[in-house]
């Protein structure tokens, strides 16, 4: 090979090098341009999440927060023994109500179940026998109230239910 050929060579090769080089520092460019841009998104959607979360969630703090206030105005009443016991009563069953009204903003109800067993909205924590196998499977108690939130099951209620004795006949 003459040395006009090797040199020509030499040349293409330091060009192609050369162009090789600017086509990585290109690709780097660009795929740290694309990082940055993918970090800025990733903040931006991060902060709308916690946006959108604190304003979803804003209307049920405030009504939390007022039954807060009633829960402390509760506890002074009862430290300054101001109340009977029937108006504690009274004002106990009112905080029942302010927090049951919380739920029902919720479109939180307790579950409305029926007399009888049922093992979709019923818990049984204990069982009561009975002689009249007419009480067979109905609720003796409710042990903690179930709630739901339309259709769907929150919590079952924890229910005591009777059980018929078997041989026995009724009463």
């Amino acid at each position: 090979m003459s040395d006009v050929n090797v040199d020509d060579a030499l040349r293409r090769l330091t060009l192609e090098v050369g162009e090789f080089r600017r086509l990585v520092s290109d690709r780097l460019g660009t795929d740290r341009t694309r990082e940055k841009a993918f970090d800025a998104l990733y903040e931006e959607l991060k902060q709308y999440k916690e946006d959108f979360l604190f304003k979803a969630e804003r209307p049920l703090l405030l009504d939390l927060l007022l039954f807060y206030d009633s829960l402390l105005w509760f506890q002074e009443s009862m430290v300054k023994q101001e109340m009977s016991t029937d108006v504690l009563a009274d004002s106990f069953q009112y905080l029942i109500d302010e927090l049951l009204e919380v739920l029902y903003r919720r479109d939180v109800l307790p579950v409305e179940a029926p007399g009888k067993l049922d093992l979709r909205i019923h818990k049984v924590v204990r069982v009561e026998d009975t002689d009249a196998a007419d009480n067979d499977q109905l609720i003796a108690q409710i042990a903690k109230r179930g709630f739901q939130r339309g259709e769907t099951l929150l919590r079952p209620e924890e229910v005591i239910v009777y059980r018929a004795r078997r041989g026995r006949s009724g009463p």
